[in-house]
C-alpha cells in the first residue's frame, strides 16, 4: 500500500496546475493581470542576484534601525531597572520606619544607609 495518497492522482494534480497558470484573476479589461501567459512567466521570472540587488540596501537600513531601536530599549530599560531600585529600597525602608517595638544594630544601621543613599540620590 502506497503511503501517499496523492500519488495515484498525480496526473490530475499536474494537470490541474497546469490549466492554472492559464487562468487570469484580473476584474476586467483594465486590470494587471489581464496579459498573455508567457508575459505572466517573464513578470514571475527573477534570478538571485536581482533579489541581492534589491534587499541590500534595505538591510543595511534595517540594521541601523534595529541597532538604533536596541539602544533605545536597553536605555529605557536601565532607567526602568533603576527606578525599581529605588523603590524597593523606599520599601523598605518605609517597613524599617513603620515598626512599633526598637530596632536591632543592624536594621538601625540599614535604616540609616537607606536614608542617606535616597537623600543623596535626588
Amino acid at each position: 500500500m502506497d503511503s501517499n495518497p496523492y500519488n495515484k492522482h498525480n496526473s490530475t494534480f499536474v494537470h490541474l496546475l497546469n490549466s492554472q497558470q492559464e487562468v487570469v484573476f484580473g476584474v476586467g479589461e483594465d486590470s494587471n493581470f489581464a496579459d498573455t501567459p508567457l508575459e505572466r512567466i517573464q513578470r514571475r521570472t527573477w534570478t538571485p542576484t536581482d533579489d541581492a540587488a534589491k534587499g541590500y540596501g534595505k538591510q543595511e537600513k534595517a540594521e541601523g534601525k534595529t541597532v538604533a531601536g536596541f539602544e533605545s530599549m536597553w536605555r529605557i530599560r536601565k532607567e526602568d531597572m533603576a527606578m525599581k531600585e529605588r523603590l524597593s529600597k523606599m520599601k523598605l525602608l518605609d517597613s524599617l520606619l513603620a515598626k512599633n517595638e526598637p530596632l536591632a544594630d543592624y536594621e538601625e544601621a540599614l535604616k540609616k544607609k537607606l536614608i542617606n543613599e535616597l537623600l543623596l540620590s535626588n
